[in-house]
């Protein structure tokens, strides 16, 4: 057997290393592509770009372990039958059930490792990457210059203003012909630069632009001085306007604002106990204001008053009481209506509270299982996977992608769902996340009874074990009752 279990590690390392790096490439690519917008145009060095992907593979990564453990054992057993090495395992009276038992030891391991990583890695990751976001998104995007037009030049820390214009500006090199350069940044003196070509360029901290202009002379006029005109030619001349664009200003604070999917287990469920103290904080104030309402509106103390009938009472013939008496019980009337409808207001607007604190206990509740739930995915891949392979054992790589495919639809999109679903209140957090593990555990298990039976074949034990056990489950229902 040891010789065997180092078959299979062998026979499994290339396919799943294969598709980690496959699917990761493929899933990085779209996952980057939608976020192309938020880089194009703003200058951004190539360190800061590098950082961006850097950053993004954690998330890709903790989907595509399990993917690849998936792919891996549907590749190998897929061979194994098609070489018929599964039949020759069988003659040789080796049990199929057993040769699971080093991939499940791997899957373990792998599963450990990515409970480690969703819970610490993952988190700072994308709390790295969404400032990195948002810092990008501050940042204004890159001077660009449009020809035949007058381009405002204006340093972002202030300074001169200037206005240039080109007849013709090639893309790319930013090579500018019939070039015209108006300085206003002084309104008693009027300095204009005329040049047969040019060239725009920023240093090297991309915030500093440089005007290389050639062939041309400058002119000026201060009303300071009336009669007086200057004009200088010069075959080459360089104008540096500062802060044009500006710099990316980066904020690395780890104490800052972060999301669910930004938060360790343990700042998870530190934010569900501060909830939940202040859910009973609320329901305890909530009940307080209504007992008090309550109490006054059954222990009220008399108006004070004559006694309607005395000596000397003038009595209101509508009421039967004197004219005090009855306009001290209309005030109490009214208290006590301004009260009630104060208390139903109160406790509406509890409800809406309480609702919002539950709500967000259960976001983190699903998130909390959710690292759990994907990382043990690798486990359950390996049992469900053996029993498909052999199903469809020598459908060749098509068959793989077609099934794994498949899996992962099916299991992601159970995912997801199930997030939606506890995230609104209709299922339980833990339902939610574990409902898909539990599914295909359960038809994995199913397989695997069936893939030593030797009335079996490599194409119908699996599928005729799931209909069995269905079908003796209801003969069981039917004798119970």
């Amino acid at each position: 057997m040891k010789i065997l279990t180092r078959y299979l590690m062998r026979a499994h390392l290339g396919p799943f290393l294969f598709a980690v790096f496959a699917l990761t490439g493929v899933i990085l690519i779209n996952t980057l592509a939608r976020r192309l917008a938020d880089l194009a145009g703003k200058g951004l060095p190539p360190r800061v770009i590098a950082e961006f992907f850097v950053l993004a593979l954690p998330a890709t990564v903790a989907l595509t372990f399990p993917m690849a453990v998936l792919v891996a054992v549907l590749f190998t057993f897929s061979n194994l039958t098609a070489e018929n090495e599964i039949t020759a395992l069988k003659a040789s009276g080796v049990d199929l059930r057993r040769m699971l038992a080093p991939l499940l030891v791997a899957a373990s391991i792998i599963t450990g490792g990515m409970i480690v990583f969703n819970d610490r890695v993952l988190p700072e990751a994308n709390h790295r990457w969404s400032q990195l976001i948002i810092d990008i998104g501050r940042k204004t995007p890159t001077f660009l210059l449009e020809e035949q037009t007058l381009n405002r030049i204006t340093p972002q820390s202030g300074g001169k203003v200037y206005y240039l214009r080109a007849a013709r500006i090639e893309p790319g090199s930013n090579r500018m012909w019939d070039v015209q350069m108006f300085d206003v940044s002084n309104p008693s003196t009027l300095h204009t630069v005329f040049a047969d070509s040019g060239r725009a360029s920023f240093s090297g901290n991309g915030t500093d632009m440089i005007l290389q202009l050639y062939d041309g002379h400058t002119r000026e006029v201060n009303s300071g001085e009336p009669g007086t005109f200057r004009r200088v030619y010069f075959q080459k001349q360089i104008f540096g306007v500062p802060d044009v664009g500006n710099q990316l200003q980066r904020n690395d604070r780890p104490d800052g604002y972060r999301g669910d999917r930004e938060m360790t287990i343990g700042m998870l469920q530190a934010q569900i106990d501060t909830l939940a103290r202040q859910r009973a904080q609320e329901r305890r104030s909530v009940r307080e204001s209504a007992l008090q309402d309550l109490e006054f509106a059954l222990t009220g103390k008399d108006p004070p008053g004559d006694v309607p009938g005395g000596p000397g009472a003038v009595v209101d013939p509508a009421s039967g009481m004197d004219p005090a008496m009855a306009a001290a019980v209309e005030a109490e009337r009214r208290n006590l209506r301004t009260r009630t409808r104060r208390t139903a207001d109160m406790l509406s607007n509890a409800g809406r509270h309480v609702g919002q604190l539950e709500e967000s206990m259960r976001n983190y509740l699903v998130e909390i299982h959710k690292k759990y739930s994907i990382a043990v995915a690798s486990l359950v891949f390996v049992i469900v996977g053996a029993p498909l392979a052999l199903r469809f054992g020598g459908g060749g790589i098509g068959m793989v992608i077609a099934t794994s495919m498949a899996v992962f639809s099916l299991y992601y999109v159970g995912l997801i769902g199930g997030e939606s679903l506890a995230g609104r209140g209709y299922v339980t957090p833990l339902f939610a996340m574990w409902v898909m593990n539990a599914l295909m555990t359960v038809v994995g298990l199913m397989g695997l009874a069936t893939m030593g039976r030797e009335s079996s074949t490599a194409r119908s034990g699996m599928w005729d074990g799931v209909l069995q056990a269905l079908r003796g489950l209801r003969l069981r229902r039917g004798a119970g009752r």
